[in-house]
């Protein structure tokens, strides 16, 4: 083994020690790092021209080298450890990883060019969060690839009708209603953009076909207060530090009926112990809401704080329970696995989501005016509340009308 490869292990061993990876995960890493530099040894391949398509052709080739030595598959997800152990070496190596995209050619040059000014555009102009640039992006990079693959350069600016319909049939082959819509809604801004920018000869964002969604169409699932207090007891049943991060979460979410992103980017500055104050910064609009920090709440990330979460330079309030220990990525897992272990299938989806159907329609219940919901909420505007009212069904039923014209039979 050359000597830089000796190296890249050793400051791969220092870097997941001082991240506190644990010493098994740390072993695993370094041995599957090793068995990837020796891999590329025997083929003349320096780290630095490392490609992501080379390591998808190690992983099968390392999944077949397990196979053959243990004479059985490894399971679905084994290869989640020699991959994040190679990635973590090749972070080192080559400074970051993925690599960022390579112009190979015009296609290319002009596709990133775009895209790079679109994303400004949406930021700058539209004002769009994050979450939706990258939305709007990905699009954006699928429809250009797909487009400039077919016609080159040239072809960009002469985009018909027909090249639409064929794209929206490619992409519709694969969607629901809700994301082919969605899919829509995102082409025709970038149509707009590009013949707003003279890179198509005319807007042909009216001409795009979406499916009709119509509103109120669906009602989302939710809890009720019975079912949130069994997920919540069961939860505080667990005193490990998943435990203990999970019930502060489910309060969080239980009480405020916080979106997911909001809980998972609330940092620990947002919280003002003295004046007993929460802010919340939503994730949709960016503007900030400052809640009270009722006594549960308050109580339960204090305890996760003191007892459960790991030591780390993050602000975050919520941490992974293993290296690294960075914020959390999403919460539907824990939501579904926290639910479950009460006992509790609501009806349909069973993320995150449901507690703040759960709780918009509470405080209908209690005849709570829709603004103060929709402030408490998030929401820009009273319409957005609107579909929480089809989960007062009982509400509904105790205003209802007799039918002119009809009497009840003896």
């Amino acid at each position: 083994m050359l000597k830089s490869e000796r190296e890249l292990l050793t400051e791969l061993k220092a870097a997941l020690t001082n991240r506190r990876y644990s010493p098994v995960a740390i072993r695993n890493y370094c041995a599957y790092a090793q068995g990837f530099l020796e891999y590329l040894m025997h083929r003349g391949i320096p780290v630095a021209d490392v490609t992501e398509d080379l390591v998808e052709r190690y992983l099968h080739h390392a999944t077949a080298l397990f196979r053959k030595r243990r004479g059985r598959r490894p399971s679905k997800r084994w290869h989640e450890v020699p991959q994040s152990g190679i990635h973590a070496l090749l972070r080192l190596g080559q400074g970051q990883w993925p690599p960022a995209p390579k112009v190979a050619c015009a296609a290319d040059a002009l596709r990133f060019t775009i895209c790079n000014e679109y994303e400004t555009w949406l930021r700058e102009e539209r004002g769009l969060a994050q979450a939706s640039i990258d939305a709007f992006l990905r699009e954006a990079r699928y429809f250009l690839a797909w487009q400039l693959d077919r016609s080159g350069v040239e072809g960009l600016k002469g985009v018909t009708v027909t090249d639409i319909d064929s794209y929206m049939d490619l992409r519709g082959s694969k969607l629901r209603r809700s994301s082919l819509k969605s899919t829509a809604e995102r082409l025709r801004s970038l149509l707009r953009y590009l013949q707003r920018t003279d890179r198509v000869a005319a807007d042909l964002s009216p001409h795009i076909i979406s499916p009709r969604l119509y509103a109120y169409e669906g009602v989302p699932s939710i809890l009720e207060r019975d079912q949130i207090t069994a997920v919540l007891a069961s939860t505080s049943m667990d005193t490990t530090a998943a435990g203990l991060r999970d019930h502060a979460i489910l309060q969080l979410l239980a009480t405020y009926g916080l979106r997911a992103g909001e809980v998972r980017n609330m940092r620990i500055e947002d919280i003002d112990w003295r004046a007993e104050v929460v802010r919340v910064r939503h994730s949709k609009t960016q503007a900030y809401t400052l809640l009270p920090l009722m006594e549960p709440v308050g109580e339960a990330i204090l305890t996760y704080l003191r007892s459960g979460r790991p030591a780390t330079d993050a602000r975050e309030i919520f941490i992974r329970t293993r290296a690294p220990y960075r914020k959390l990525d999403k919460l539907y897992s824990l939501v579904r696995r926290r639910l479950r272990d009460a006992g509790v299938k609501p009806l349909g989806k069973c993320g995150p989501h449901i507690f703040r159907h759960a709780r918009a329609t509470e405080l209908l219940r209690a005849a709570v005016p829709k603004k103060v919901i929709g402030d408490l909420l998030g929401h820009r505007s009273t319409g957005s509340t609107d579909p929480y009212l089809k989960l007062a069904t009982e509400d509904l039923r105790a205003v209802a009308l007799d039918v002119p014209g009809t009497e009840v039979l003896a």
